[in-house]
């Protein structure tokens, strides 16, 4: 076998693997389950997820997902829990305890310290005879027959399996809390994905200049608009009203056509009916106009009102495309 052959069949039996293993959490899924996510939903407090080790990764990206996805959590690693953080753990909320075999040493002393204060406890292992299992309030199997490694050592089905199980968690609270896409964007105002959700077509022009000639305007007077306004088009107006566009295209077109230009106006070379959207549109379909009919900009209107040019680069810039 070639090293290239090699290297993708240890790569395919690593997925294989992984993969049958995330599958078979769906046999494990209970009235555990369903009353722990109801718990949370109820909750006046926060999700405090905690573990040690590769469990500990996987519970502050649970914390990330639960975060962005309108559940208030908060990580909490248990080593440092029983070292003077036990106190980030307020009144109301629930705690979440990720752990393989439900009995590393800083768990097993983290349990009692739990109980005190009277928190529900939602154990997340892949041991159901451990002291986790037994001492939680609730309790979510990730058993995996086998770890990916060669050697059944390093964690790495168990931690897939763990990071599933947190995501099943946050996508039934997001759900179940009726969780929307603008609520989304709230949450990711400066990625962009968030920018998908909420920027708009007027987010965008009012950081533009305003192209625009007269219907008479001379084909000079088109071109130094054009270049002075750096979008590539002017609109054309007659009596305030717009009735058409001149893009570098038209400009092109016109020079191939015309050998004397001088006696040529805006309103015999442009394109009329030209393609617009308006200023409350959504950035991402003012780009999916722009791609349906191949063009590189659109005019944009408020109340009617021609408003400027939202060009694709602007989406571009953006991290809209």
């Amino acid at each position: 076998m070639s090293d290239t052959q090699s290297i993708l069949s240890i790569a395919k039996r690593t997925l294989e693997t992984e993969s049958k293993a995330i599958l078979n959490l769906v046999d494990f899924l209970d009235d555990h389950f369903a009353e722990a996510v109801q718990f949370i939903l109820q909750s006046q407090g926060r999700v405090v997820v905690s573990g040690v080790g590769k469990s500990a990764i996987i519970a502050s990206k649970i914390v990330a997902t639960l975060n962005s996805t309108g559940t208030p959590a908060i990580f909490m690693h248990a080593a440092d829990a029983i070292h003077g953080d036990l106190g980030t753990i307020q009144k109301n909320d629930v705690v979440v305890c990720i752990s393989k075999s439900g009995n590393t040493p800083e768990i097993k002393a983290l349990l009692p310290l739990i109980k005190i204060g009277k928190n529900k406890l939602i154990g997340i292992t892949g041991n159901m005879d451990s002291v986790l299992a037994k001492q939680a309030d609730f309790v979510l199997s990730t058993y995996v027959e086998k770890e990916a490694c060669p050697n059944n050592l390093a964690p790495t089905t168990s931690t897939s399996a763990q990071l599933a199980m947190g995501d099943a968690l946050a996508i039934c609270l997001l759900e179940l809390r009726g969780f929307s896409s603008a609520d989304f964007a709230k949450y990711h105002p400066g990625g962009a994905l968030g920018k998908k959700l909420y920027l708009r077509v007027a987010d965008i022009v009012v950081n533009n200049q305003v192209p625009k000639v007269d219907i008479h305007s001379s084909v000079k007077e088109v071109i130094v608009e054009i270049s002075e306004k750096m979008l590539g088009v002017t609109a054309v107006l007659e009596n305030g009203k717009v009735v058409g566009v001149v893009t570098d295209g038209d400009i092109r077109r016109m020079l191939r056509k015309h050998d004397n230009i001088g006696e040529l106006t805006a309103g015999d070379i442009m394109t009329k009916d030209p393609k617009s959207v308006d200023t409350d549109t959504l950035a991402v379909k003012a780009l999916k106009t722009l791609q349906d009919n191949g063009i590189s900009q659109l005019l944009a209107f408020e109340n009617g009102t021609y408003a400027g040019v939202v060009h694709i680069h602007n989406l571009i810039n953006e991290g809209i495309l």
